[in-house]
């Protein structure tokens, strides 16, 4: 039952599309079409994606652009050939599943091959004794059910061991945060080639596919899954960018959130020009003692005097 829905669910889950806000305007089009040097092209591209959260870049340096789509590839996405559009998250694209193993059903794909290796086992494992009778001399077994025995034994212990390469190969990746196509080649970031430049820690990765509820490591009932939502917001004074990517599902959803998410930290908007790091205006020592109250103990010197104690009745 749960190896055909974990089937079922990686052929007929959406592949995760890349965001409209991706996508380059008409004009900026005609642009990078009619740059005639690359420096030129790379000023564009990187003109249009400093308010995307975009990481990742070319070999050459540049923002990943995708000439067939044409919108800037967000970080691990790749264009897929056989379904003519750049996925979120692409691992491969599968035959098994005529569907692409991405960010939406990677989850499902790795469920599925965990189940039909048990189910090969099992199979393997019920069929074992009647195929030792097979061989035995003077075997009550006759007719054309040896040759189902025997071919339903070879064909499960085939299968088994395929599944076993492939399932403890994609557990590995998993434990590494990389997808397929990132085991074969690193992707880059401004300082370079990195293969762990996704990686949170092996439980942490694990969360990432898995989600963080161990009682629906095995699903109890069917539910669909939903797309995506991502959601791009910016603020004008900052010109930061929020990405939040949120999947309606409460079966193992996968989720790209870091550690930090949740967390609140304080900010302060810093001139550059006057508030170097190596300047000699101290005003980080300053706006610190406005926004924390003195000690009394660093502050009463001399013969000023204390404050009394309150009396205890």
């Amino acid at each position: 039952m749960v190896f055909c829905w974990a089937y079922w669910q990686t052929i007929f889950t959406q592949i995760g599309r890349v965001p409209a806000q991706f996508k380059m305007p008409k004009i900026d089009i005609d642009k990078l079409e009619q740059a005639e040097t690359e420096d030129a092209q790379k000023q564009i591209l990187e003109r249009f994606a400093q308010n995307l959260p975009v990481t990742n870049r070319t070999v050459q340096g540049g923002i990943r652009y995708c000439d067939k789509c044409q919108h800037v590839k967000p970080d691990r996405a790749h264009h897929c050939s056989v379904c003519g559009e750049c996925v979120l998250k692409m691992d491969h694209h599968c035959p098994w599943v005529n569907n692409c193993v991405a960010f939406t059903n990677y989850k499902f794909f790795i469920l599925f091959l965990g189940y039909a290796l048990l189910y090969c086992v099992f199979i393997a494992a019920t069929t074992l004794p009647y195929f030792v009778r097979f061989w035995k001399v003077g075997s009550e077994l006759s007719g054309i059910g040896r040759f189902h025995i025997l071919f339903l034994f070879f064909v499960a212990v085939m299968f088994g061991v395929s599944l076993i390469s492939l399932f403890c190969y994609h557990c590995y990746l998993v434990a590494k945060n990389r997808s397929t196509l990132e085991a074969f080649r690193a992707p880059i970031f401004r300082m370079g080639a990195d293969k762990d430049g996704f990686s949170l820690g092996k439980y942490n990765n694990f969360q990432e596919v898995f989600g963080d509820n161990r009682s629906n490591l095995v699903p109890s009932s069917f539910q669909q899954l939903a797309n995506a939502l991502f959601v791009l917001s910016s603020t004008a004074e900052d010109e930061e960018i929020e990405v939040q990517i949120s999947v309606g599902c409460e079966l193992l959803r996968p989720t790209v959130f870091c550690l930090g998410d949740g967390v609140t930290f304080p900010q302060r908007c810093v001139d550059e020009d006057t508030d170097s790091l190596l300047g000699t205006r101290q005003r980080w020592a300053e706006e610190a003692e406005l926004d924390s109250p003195p000690f009394p103990s660093q502050h009463h010197t001399g013969n000023t005097p204390l404050p009394p104690p309150p009396h205890s009745h």
